[in-house]
């Protein structure tokens, strides 16, 4: 077993039209990429794609919500989602002084 239940449904149901292109692109920049060259990058909004073993080696650019993040595909990240590997959202940062911060705090000393 490769990949988590999940994964196995959803390939058991048959792989929609823009996955399917997305792997073909793959393949095309794989195979016009020289021999121990990193592929061309390949763009994707396909958060949902599950990485399968045929995109390892393969740079993919994961769309997630304002930019493209480069990601080359390793063979420990096969069974994972894209979207897993491009963070939408800036962790909060606790403790920092911002918006609706009341005078004294906003103060930061210039040492």
């Amino acid at each position: 077993e490769l990949v988590h239940c999940r994964a196995r449904r959803r390939f058991n149901r048959g792989l929609r039209r823009k996955p399917i292109a997305f792997l073909k692109r793959l393949r095309a920049a794989k195979k016009a990429a020289v021999p121990g060259e990193r592929p061309l990058g390949i763009k994707t909004h396909l958060r949902n794609m599950i990485i399968v073993p045929e995109m390892i080696g393969s740079v993919v650019g994961v769309y997630n919500g304002k930019t493209f993040n480069g990601i080359e595909i390793k063979p420990d990240m096969v069974g994972f989602y894209l979207g897993e590997f491009s963070i939408s959202y800036k962790p909060v940062r606790h403790g920092r002084p911002g918006m609706g911060a009341s005078n004294s705090s906003r103060f930061i000393p210039l040492k």
